[in-house]
């Protein structure tokens, strides 16, 4: 083996690891982290404990998330499960460099021109929380329980498809919320999340 495979097998090796370490497990605690919503105030996901709260993994450039919000799914959704006491964040990690990246201002418009019904948008603009998380596709979900025990990631829904009616999926994150809210365990945990890659810096 010449020092150059020796080298490749090694950074290989290293990135596995690496991303091991940072997969989050269902049936665990959700990793907690502090977050800047894109008013500038610091958001912990240990502020919520003792609410169901549903983290999304955004970029309303991608097809697959665009279809959620352009068609309202998405934010009568929110909606509907913030009028039953859950917490939803957005977490947006698209670097700084990518045309897909928001500033909070042009976050803020996009919030009231899409009338989100979200509790916050996260500026995960460094992929701290991103790469936490372990997301690897926008929309990517999770949910976790009052306890703060992650209960469900992976797909918003069964379709992976960019052009689908949402309302006539069956979506894990409704399934997951609405069985807590009824003391009943989540049925499906984990699913595999569809979706355009994440814009990491990194």
């Amino acid at each position: 083996m010449t020092d150059y495979m020796k080298t490749a097998l090694t950074f290989v090796v290293s990135l596995a690891f690496a991303t091991a370490a940072f997969a989050v497990e269902t049936g665990k605690p959700a990793p907690d982290f502090t977050g800047t919503d894109i008013s500038g105030k610091a958001i912990k996901l240990s502020d919520y404990k003792g609410k169901i709260v549903v983290i999304e993994s955004y970029n309303s450039d991608c097809p697959f998330c665009n279809n959620q919000y352009r068609t309202g799914a998405m934010q009568e959704q929110q909606k509907q499960l913030s009028d039953k006491g859950a917490v939803w964040l957005i977490v947006d990690s698209v670097n700084t460099k990518n045309a897909s990246y928001r500033t909070p201002e042009q976050a803020k418009a996009e919030w009231a021109q899409r009338k989100i019904n979200a509790t916050d948008w996260l500026d995960d603009s460094n992929g701290a929380i991103g790469h936490l998380y372990d997301m690897k596709t926008t929309p990517h979900m999770f949910v976790v329980d009052k306890d703060g025990t992650l209960v469900y990631q992976g797909a918003i829904d069964n379709k992976a498809d960019p052009f689908h009616d949402p309302r006539a999926a069956d979506n894990y994150v409704n399934d997951a919320v609405n069985e807590l809210l009824a003391g009943k365990p989540v049925t499906t945990t984990h699913t595999k999340p569809y979706g355009c890659a994440v814009h990491y810096g990194i």
